[in-house]
């Protein structure tokens, strides 16, 4: 089974909405295998569905003074940032294909982060009752997924070399009394995002048990057009 690898750079978060919304009407179609999108954002805050405005803890004005956005959105989870220096992943998958399970895909989400972070020599773990991936009590990598007709989006949020100051503005994925960490605090110095994405793509592949294939666009042209040799092949 393969699965296109999409890395599109840094993606304002409206746009890789909108990319997602047309990756996975794709999907549906059977147009495209499953696919990840991996991209950067802009400062943003989104909201998930069970998110609560007083995790939110400035207003739409001051956030939009430090340069972020503010975004609702039909994923799990509660509030949470995305910013440079952060891997964002969005699996396109059809659970049909693999198991009709959203606790097994989070956990599998769960593991080949996990196996990423491990491979740097950090040991990582899960908090019952708090998706992610957790480094002691600090959260390295959110996690809150939509799906629909057994189709997934939205994802992951690594903390990779992420300026952690954004987190003081909200209560990140409404947990209080637990921190936010990255990579590079963790490990005392910056990590190539290049490394961390060829990784993250092959444990992605071993933990799902499948053929990783490297498509190669633009955010411009993902939204406007496809390319894929891979989208040629299929039948």
């Amino acid at each position: 089974m393969f699965c296109a690898v999409e890395q599109l750079g840094l993606v304002p978060y409206a746009d890789a909405l909108r990319l997602q919304q047309k990756r996975v009407a794709q999907r549906k179609a059977g147009e495209i295998p499953d696919t990840l999108l991996l991209l950067e954002h802009p400062h943003v805050y989104t909201l998930g569905r069970n998110a609560r405005r007083e995790n939110l803890l400035a207003s739409s004005e001051r956030l939009a003074a430090l340069g972020a956005d503010v975004f609702e959105t039909d994923r799990g989870g509660d509030v949470t940032y995305h910013g440079p220096g952060q891997l964002v992943g969005y699996p396109i998958m059809d659970l049909c294909q693999h198991r009709r399970d959203i606790a097994w895909f989070m956990r599998s989400l769960e593991e080949a982060l996990i196996t990423v972070v491990g491979s740097y020599g950090v040991h990582a773990g899960r908090i019952p009752g708090c998706p992610g991936v957790w480094v002691g009590n600090d959260k390295l990598v959110a996690m809150g997924v939509h799906v629909s007709r057994w189709i997934t989006s939205h994802g992951f949020a690594f903390n990779v070399n992420t300026d952690l100051r954004y987190f003081d503005w909200i209560v990140p994925c409404g947990l209080r009394g637990k921190g936010v960490t990255s990579l590079a605090k963790v490990l005392g110095k910056p990590v190539g995002m290049e490394s961390v994405i060829e990784r993250v793509v092959r444990c992605f592949g071993s933990v799902f048990g499948m053929v990783m294939v490297d498509e190669v666009h633009t955010a411009n042209t993902a939204l406007n057009g496809d390319a894929g040799s891979l989208r040629d092949s299929l039948p």
